[in-house]
């Protein structure tokens, strides 16, 4: 499906296939006809409450059905959405003030209405957004739609999304992307990753990280079926496609949940051929890939195949190695920084993103060593940390790893591990020595593990190296300023 004229793409299905099974939350299920009804309904209540056309509503929450309804509601409307999590009340108030200009109408719908509280009366500008017609009616059925909305306003080239991104500072950026961007990344990925109609994709990942946006966009791009749930048994049952990291994918399996998966887009960090091998042995496809915010998503993929590598470049994509560092065009790359309704580019004058992260090509697929900001000197020698970090999650008892560089007076710099186990085991220095033997040079070996606090997770999933580096520098000055007597 292309998407090049106004016409929404649940619209086109539902004229194409109207009876066929959408959306399911739950027991409930949604044809096209009836999420094409219920987004009508919705777009009517968003118009009556004054949203329109170019108007921004910042939509907080994790994964809530009604989320989903007002973001394809707001494609309707020509309105832009801003995916915020739920966060403290400080920080989501810097995050509106970088997309909204002083005297504009703030748009917030909050998925749990405790996270807008104590807003009000800080920001004057602030309108609550409600989503009437709930997931499930009152009377069991759909409402019928309005005549209220007239038309569509929607276009595949005008602002859709603006996602946060804290890149390599830690500073959040807001990055804006059209529909026909995200559209385009759906696209590339679908003609290597076998999705289709008669296809269900859990979106079990937050939509404000752009890996859980572009399950929608694919989902639309595909005319599939969208599962609302999460990784659990009762969820799986009919689900064919996920987005997991790699240890989502052990428990399932080591669990034997039922479940009827043939593809897996995996994520998140090291994933043992075992693995693979295991979930080919119960017909499941594994796919692995690299990509980020800037670029919608997956830039390059592959079925796992035990080498290190992430697959080869996606159609509408481009990759180029300059001196090690690894820039990114084509039709995906989003369209700036956005910053109360103003575009910073992204790219530098010949085009390029500059991702900041390094790598190299082999065999005409795209290795990446790390981030240029991951790298440090210890000792005149360059170390990346996450060359380190992809030998030790290999150990059998480490479930993730963040290596951090600390001050020291000898080398410089010396690496330190923060590390995901069990609660009853954490390695020592002189303990791990035996195991990183021809594994990793000596002078890259950590001097000593920590354990990683839960805090530095992002829901469960990614971890946060700013928030890791934060906690650890904290912790070591805490060390050094307890007085040994």
């Amino acid at each position: 499906m292309t998407h090049s004229d106004q016409t929404t793409p649940w619209l086109r299905w539902a004229h194409q296939r109207p009876a066929a099974v959408a959306l399911k939350v739950g027991q409930q299920t949604y044809t096209w006809q009836a999420v094409a009804d219920r987004v009508a309904v919705t777009a009517a209540s968003l118009q009556q409450q004054g949203i329109g056309p170019d108007d921004v509503v910042t939509l907080v929450g994790k994964n809530h059905p009604d989320a989903v309804w007002l973001f394809l509601a707001t494609l309707h409307l020509g309105a832009l959405t801003a995916f915020v999590p739920p966060q403290p009340i400080a920080i989501l108030q810097r995050k509106l003030e970088t997309i909204y200009r002083p005297a504009q109408t703030i748009w917030l719908f909050c998925a749990a209405p405790d996270d807008a509280a104590g807003l009000p009366a800080q920001l004057p500008n602030l309108r609550l957004v409600t989503v009437k017609n709930r997931m499930l009616s009152d009377h069991g059925g759909m409402p019928q739609p309005t005549t209220a909305v007239l038309s569509s306003h929607y276009q595949p080239e005008q602002l859709s999304t603006l996602i946060f991104t804290s890149g390599s500072t830690g500073e959040a950026k807001a990055v804006a992307h059209t529909s026909g961007q995200h559209f385009a990344s759906a696209q590339g990925l679908l003609s290597q990753f076998h999705f289709t109609a008669d296809d269900t994709w859990l979106l079990s990942l937050p939509i404000y990280h752009v890996s859980g946006l572009s399950i929608i966009y694919r989902w639309l791009q595909a005319g599939a079926c969208l599962r609302i749930g999460r990784v659990e048994a009762n969820e799986l049952s009919d689900v064919t496609h996920a987005s997991l990291v790699p240890t989502q994918l052990q428990r399932l399996l080591d669990q034997d949940m039922p479940h009827a998966l043939t593809h897996v887009l995996l994520g998140g960090s090291y994933i043992p051929p075992a693995l693979a091998r295991r979930a080919a042995a119960l017909g499941i496809d594994t796919w692995v890939g690299y990509g980020m915010t800037e670029a919608a998503s997956t830039v390059t993929a592959k079925r796992v195949d035990g080498r290190e590598s992430c697959g080869s470049v996606l159609p509408l994509r481009q990759v180029k190695i300059d001196q090690e560092r690894i820039y990114i065009g084509g039709e995906t790359l989003a369209s700036g920084y956005y910053r109360q309704g103003s575009l910073t580019s992204l790219c530098d004058d010949s085009g390029w993103f500059d991702s900041k992260d390094m790598g190299y090509w082999h065999d005409q697929e795209l290795c990446v060593t790390g981030r240029a900001d991951n790298l440090f000197i210890s000792g005149g020698e360059n170390i990346h940390c996450e060359e380190i970090e992809a030998v030790l999650v290999r150990h059998p008892q480490i479930e993730a790893v963040v290596v951090v560089p600390v001050a020291d007076a000898t080398y410089g710099a010396r690496p330190v591990a923060v590390i995901a186990s069990a609660p009853d085991w954490l390695p020592s220095e002189a303990s791990m020595r035996g195991w990183l033997d021809g594994r990793l040079e000596k002078f890259k070996w950590p001097d000593s593990y920590y354990r990683l606090p839960e805090h530095c997770r992002t829901q469960g999933i990614k971890i946060s190296r700013a928030a890791v580096k934060t906690w650890l520098n904290a912790a070591l000055k805490a060390c050094r300023n307890v007085d040994p007597s």
